[in-house]
């Protein structure tokens, strides 16, 4: 597909193509010194400038392929030499600074730079840093036509649907990806909150590296700090073993945390010092180790809610919040609801070697109705519908939907007056549990107790609009 051999070949430019020149910009010469030396063991060539004028002129002499800039220097910031060139330029900018200033790098990612280093300078965080580094300065645009193209046919990385409302994550997605932002991805239980954190990793500069996905609520309070960190043999009773962590194995890539406000509040607070130091402590041991992970974390709560709770440090809140993005739910995606029953359609067909489609009263009742459990719901009900369809028959089985526990109880009272015909009563009586079904039709027959096929009948006699009149009974036809 000419798609995924786009997507090959540009995987294939980012990882065989070498960067040849560096610009290292500071007014300490220790510090100048020190990056020149790691930058010419990875085997580029590094320009020096003490100051905005001085890099000026480095520019006009060669234009580097990547740039190191401390974020104060003697005649302006590196800000204004990254403005000189503008974020379109392709040429990665890392700011450096002291731990007094990493809200003014966090600004500058926020602008487009690729990274920040904090003093005095790591070793492995630098090496880290040109490793992920794009090897030439057209990548970001072949990124970002690959990504026009899959939107244009409603997938984008891992994601689908084509709504306002994706498209709207998309851009997010496609602007913060490439940057080293922490991400907070908030929405309601199953709107793919995982999915996005790995379309996150899959498009940005850690992609060779791991994704790993950890479930704050559904690891032990007592063994959350021993996963998140990991533990030396003799650490605790049954540690009989060394054990490496989240962070040490995700190290290089992306750690995605999931339901973040479930984590025990103690842990929050080694969680901050982890993303402020980029350095943690395996259980058992007070021996510093290096973890060079983005962080994007999750919740299907009202964080600001959470934090006034109690349940989420205000803190570590503001330190992953650099970049949230809103989740929608399915409910206001419209007809990406038929896409993705499609998709997972289409994916059991594959997998069962079957051909079967979704006849139109489950159309109607996929777009109808309110989905509470998000895309996950959906999920879970195509494979239904899939399962109890007969063998023989090309299309899905008709099976009812759950109801939300949100939408009115059936048994409401409906009020039938002395001398009402019994037509008369029997269409108000369908009609109203109609209404209290959320016009699913399939679940009002149900509690009718007659045939999907009855009740499609009644309605055309009753002069309701867009009743098909050729259905069938509802069993999986």
């Amino acid at each position: 597909m000419r798609v995924h051999a786009l997507l090959r070949d540009c995987e294939r430019q980012f990882f065989s193509k070498q960067m040849a020149h560096a610009l290292v910009v500071d007014d300490d010469p220790s510090t100048r010194e020190a990056l020149v030396a790691i930058i010419a063991e990875e085997s580029l060539t590094a320009a020096t400038a003490g100051s905005l004028r001085e890099a000026r002129a480095q520019l006009v002499r060669q234009m580097p392929d990547v740039v190191f800039t401390d974020l104060q220097l003697p005649d302006g910031t590196g800000i204004d030499l990254f403005a000189d060139l503008g974020p379109d330029s392709g040429i990665p900018f890392v700011v450096i600074t002291g731990n007094a200033t990493v809200e003014s790098a966090v600004d500058a990612l926020k602008m487009g730079a690729a990274d920040y280093l904090v003093k005095p300078i790591s070793v492995e965080r630098v090496k880290a840093v040109l490793n992920r580094l794009p090897r030439a300065g057209d990548l970001k645009a072949e990124i970002g036509s690959l990504r026009s193209e899959l939107r244009r046919i409603g997938r984008f990385g891992a994601m689908l649907g084509n709504s306002p409302a994706m498209q709207r994550v998309y851009d997010q997605i496609t602007k913060v990806a490439p940057t080293a932002l922490s991400v907070m991805l908030v929405g309601e239980s199953g709107t793919g909150k995982e999915v996005a954190a790995q379309t996150l990793h899959s498009l940005s500069l850690r992609r060779k590296y791991d994704f790993l996905a950890v479930n704050c609520g559904a690891i032990s309070p007592n063994l959350i700090e021993s996963e998140m960190f990991g533990h030396e043999r003799g650490a605790f009773t049954g540690a009989d073993r060394q054990h490496n962590g989240y962070f040490e194995r995700a190290n290089g890539g992306t750690l995605f945390l999931d339901e973040i406000t479930e984590m025990p509040i103690e842990l929050q607070v080694k969680l901050l010092r982890v993303l402020e130091t980029g350095v943690f402590m395996r259980v058992g041991t007070t021996n510093e180790m290096a973890s060079d992970v983005r962080v994007i974390a999750a919740t299907n709560r009202d964080p600001d809610q959470a934090v006034a709770e109690g349940k989420l440090r205000l803190d570590l809140y503001h330190r992953l919040n650099v970049f949230p993005i809103d989740m929608p739910p399915l409910r206001e995606r419209g007809k990406d609801v038929e896409l993705l029953a499609q998709a997972f359609l289409d994916d059991l067909n594959q997998q069962y070697g079957t051909a079967k489609h979704f006849p139109a009263e489950v159309k109607e009742m996929l777009l109808s109705y309110t989905w509470p459990g998000n895309v996950r719901e959906l999920k879970n009900y195509v494979q239904r519908a899939h399962i109890m369809s007969r063998p023989e028959s090309d299309r899905t089985a008709i099976v009812p939907l759950q109801v939300s526990l949100s939408t009115p109880e059936i048994h409401s009272t409906v009020t039938i007056y002395y001398g009402t015909s019994l037509a008369e009563a029997d269409r108000e009586l369908i009609l109203a549990t109609l209404t209290q079904c959320g016009g699913v039709k399939a679940r009002a027959a149900e509690v009718l107790g007659i045939s999907l096929k009855t009740l499609y009948n009644r309605l055309v006699e009753y002069g309701e609009s867009g009743v098909n009149k050729n259905t069938g009974d509802g069993v999986g036809a």
